[in-house]
């Protein structure tokens, strides 16, 4: 793997953090249910997985899902132009479109791109962020290649709280939020809405031939309206319903020869019920609907419509097998539907998936063993599989071991998109080794974790072809310390993201991944200030697979401070981009410069 100096120095800042008490919201009794679909705390846990906490997206007084993510060990971020522009997230190295995003358990995104609009869904109503790294299609069918996302929505219950905020900013931001949450011994709920608009600055350089294809000198906006509305009851130990919905919408200004403007949609609502017959038998029933939904103009005149619909429906049945033996079986059923004023030949396609995952303990040996075997109706059968196995070397250091297998099925953009599209693509398909260590030192947790993951029918060019293959190797290093009232957070990644196929860019880099990433948080609590700071680094990256559109690497600082006024309320303000500094995510799109924002906050503790 290349490693440049950039690499080097982000290594040697690691190593303060190596043996370190973790920060309160990373402990190992945190519970997390993405790597398994099961509960079950990080420390038990043989893949890897990182949590974002509803403390965590407060103390870093995040504005948007790429303020809490960019950074993270093993991700990389694309930006086409500031807030509300289009968002890609590269996980491990891998494509865009190689991500798996879930909503309250819920499948979204795009099924004409493939990819979730990561930009569009307000932090103020997310609860927690569960980011799991490598193959989980044994679990979840197609999609998860690089891995898993998946976001809750603010839960509630306990005694009525209401919440609200007020942000100004930068750009002619401007933002409200307001919320409110309750519940008794077995019923809960929580509602919230977020509004946000920006005036934006120029998303698009306007570079000949590249890019956005056009010369377009303006700010381009975005506004945004949000709401979520969750609520459940226990009937009993065991057993209880859940109800949850979230809705955007708003509509983005952009640069492009085609469009500049766009009215979007994006919804998600689902159901489940869980009911437990008896100690050993657990059986969870849900269903669910996410809609992607665009209306796009051109300096105000109508262009095209691009609506997609996933309804998807899921039984697990959980049975234990003793105490430290628990086995899952599972049946899902997905439909992806496309309604366009583009000629799609396909419209609609159904995927029915069964699923056997066992988890269990003999001595100090962990094992995880998973099958699942998809049935789509345009690409047939899959069959995927994960095996994992952790043991414990010594006190506070274990060793873990993991193997599996993912696949993806092109999207419809890719198959069917007039004038460009190719139906006799087959399903991308990897395999993926990892070696990781871990542990707790003095109450802290930290890991580092070496991975290989060999893709193969890579789908590329104009038109799509299953002409690529990628080989990723990459290492991951994360840790969390607290100093007294000092609290930091380090993570750092090292990854080779090659194009493996034959002929010219034979080894070259794949597009827009950072070959180098370092994120350092660091918090500092004093009476009723809190102070912090963010550093995120990251190496050169590429825009093309010739890799003759360079982008250099940067690093970024931003500041923050919040002062307590009274019991429930705070005043917030944040620093962006300290030094503005002038980099790109994605060759000829602009990126923010400096930029600050005060934000006032009522929210009882």
């Amino acid at each position: 793997m290349r490693q440049t100096t950039l690499a080097l120095a982000l290594g040697v800042a690691f190593i303060p953090f190596a043996y370190a008490e973790t920060l309160p919201e990373f402990v190992g009794e945190t519970i997390v249910v993405t790597p398994t679909r099961t509960a079950q705390t990080v420390d038990d846990s043989l893949a890897s997985v990182s949590v974002i906490t509803r403390s965590d997206i407060e103390r870093l007084q995040a504005r948007s899902l790429a303020d809490v993510l960019q950074g993270m060990v093993g991700v990389t971020l694309a930006n086409n132009g500031g807030e509300g522009k289009g968002t890609s997230i590269f996980l491990r190295g891998a494509n865009s479109d190689h991500v798996l995003v879930l909503i309250d358990g819920v499948k979204i995104g795009s099924a004409t791109t493939g990819t979730a609009a990561f930009q569009d869904f307000p932090m103020h109503l997310i609860e927690r962020i569960e980011v799991v790294r490598g193959p989980v299609s044994s679990l979840y069918g197609s999609e998860a290649i690089g891995g898993v996302i998946q976001i809750f929505t603010r839960k509630g219950g306990g005694a009525l709280t209401p919440r609200a905020s007020l942000t100004v900013g930068s750009n002619n931001t401007r933002g409200a939020t307001a919320g409110l949450s309750g519940g008794g011994e077995q019923g809960w709920f929580n509602a919230g809405v977020a509004h946000t608009r920006t005036d934006g600055f120029n998303a698009c350089k306007g570079l000949p031939g590249v890019a956005c294809f056009t010369n377009e000198p303006d700010n381009d906006g975005y506004r945004n309206t949000a709401f979520t509305l969750r609520g459940g009851y226990r009937f009993a130990p065991g057993s209880e319903l859940d109800l949850h919905a979230l809705r955007a919408q708003g509509d983005n200004e952009f640069d492009g020869t085609f469009q500049n403007q766009s009215e979007f949609v994006q919804q998600v609502i689902g159901a489940g019920i869980t009911h437990r017959f008896n100690e050993a038998w657990r059986v969870k029933l849900s269903a669910g609907q996410g809609r992607d939904e665009s209306d796009n103009f051109k300096n105000g005149v109508y262009s095209s419509t691009f609506n997609t619909r996933r309804n998807s429906a899921s039984m697990q049945n959980d049975f234990s097998l003793g105490r430290d033996h628990l086995l899952t079986l599972g049946l899902d059923r997905q439909e992806d539907h496309v309604r366009s004023n583009a000629a799609y030949a396909v419209t609609r396609r159904d995927t029915t998936g069964v699923f056997a995952e066992y988890q269990g303990q003999w001595d100090k040996h962990r094992v995880q063993l998973a099958l699942r075997g998809d049935d789509n109706s345009q690409f047939g059968r899959h069959t995927t599989g994960n095996v994992a196995w952790g043991y414990p070397v010594m006190t506070n250091l274990d060793l873990r071991l993991a193997y599996g297998t993912a696949f993806k099925a092109p999207t419809f953009n890719q198959l069917y998109y007039p004038g460009f599209g190719n139906p006799n693509l087959r399903s991308e398909t990897s395999r993926n080794i990892e070696l990781g260590l871990g542990g707790r030192l003095s109450g802290g947790r930290w890991s580092a974790t070496l991975f290989d993951n060999r893709i193969s029918d890579l789908i590329a060019g104009f038109p799509p072809a299953n002409i690529n293959r990628a080989e990723i190797r990459g290492l991951e290093l994360a840790a969390n310390r607290r100093f007294g009232a000092w609290d930091a957070a380090v993570n750092l990644t090292l990854q080779d993201p090659e194009n493996a196929s034959s002929g010219a860019n034979q080894g070259k880099v794949l597009p827009r991944r950072a070959q180098e990433s370092l994120r350092i948080d660091i918090d500092r609590r004093l009476g009723v200030w809190r102070l912090g700071a963010t550093l995120r680094g990251e190496g050169e990256r590429f825009d093309n697979e010739s890799n003759t559109r360079r982008m250099a690497g940067y690093a970024l600082l931003d500041l923050r401070a919040e002062y307590r006024l009274a019991a429930a309320w705070s005043l917030g303000a944040r620093l962006e981009n300290l030094f503005d500094v002038d980099y790109e995510t994605a060759f000829g799109y602009n990126q923010p410069g400096r930029g600050a924002y005060l934000t006032v906050r009522y929210q009882p503790k």
